[in-house]
């Protein structure tokens, strides 16, 4: 990973490991449950997923317009680490996030492409991209996809090398 500046490069500290685990853990279990069941199937399909790999790829090209990337997991990670320019824009599972998520889809146009994504716990119980999904969707985004991310950000994303920035975009 490259660094500008001289500054030295971001590495995931074992506190905000720590950190996540612990807001993992403190999620109900019925939450848990729900949203890796397997009994409601989820709200995108087969080719709504995208890899990091694909997203990076998209991402450095010198070709075509770039998707927005909103990032719809807990404020405290977004600000450990997240993809640089993605957005943060409100949490996925709060109801004043998906507000937030909602209204900034009527902010733009719903033709444009956008990818979201969390990477707070593994992907298959994460809490928060399936009611962010959903809550765009029904916003009227029509080029909406979701990062894959198995593990964590943190696993999936920074220790492969690919770009990450830390701190909070302004307001």
């Amino acid at each position: 990973m490259s660094n500008s500046g001289g500054q030295k490069p971001w590495r995931f500290h074992p506190h905000i490991l720590l950190l996540m685990a612990l807001v993992v853990l403190s999620f109900p279990q019925k939450s848990l449950a729900q949203a890796g069941s397997g009994s409601t199937p989820d709200p995108w399909d087969k080719a709504q997923l995208m890899t990091p790999e694909e997203l990076v790829k998209l991402l450095t090209s010198s070709n075509g317009a770039k998707p927005l990337v909103v990032y719809v997991g807990f404020e405290f990670l977004y600000k450990g680490a997240h993809i640089p320019g993605a957005r943060f824009i409100g949490p996925g599972r709060e109801a004043k996030g998906i507000d937030a998520l909602k209204r900034w889809a009527g902010s733009i146009p719903h033709d444009r492409d956008v990818v979201i994504y969390c990477g707070c716990c593994p992907f298959k119980q994460c809490p928060n991209v399936r009611p962010a999904f959903q809550a765009l969707r029904e916003s009227g985004l029509t080029r909406l996809k979701v990062l894959e991310i198995d593990e964590s950000f943190a696993k999936g994303w920074v220790q492969k090398g690919y770009p990450a920035e830390k701190g909070a975009e302004p307001r």
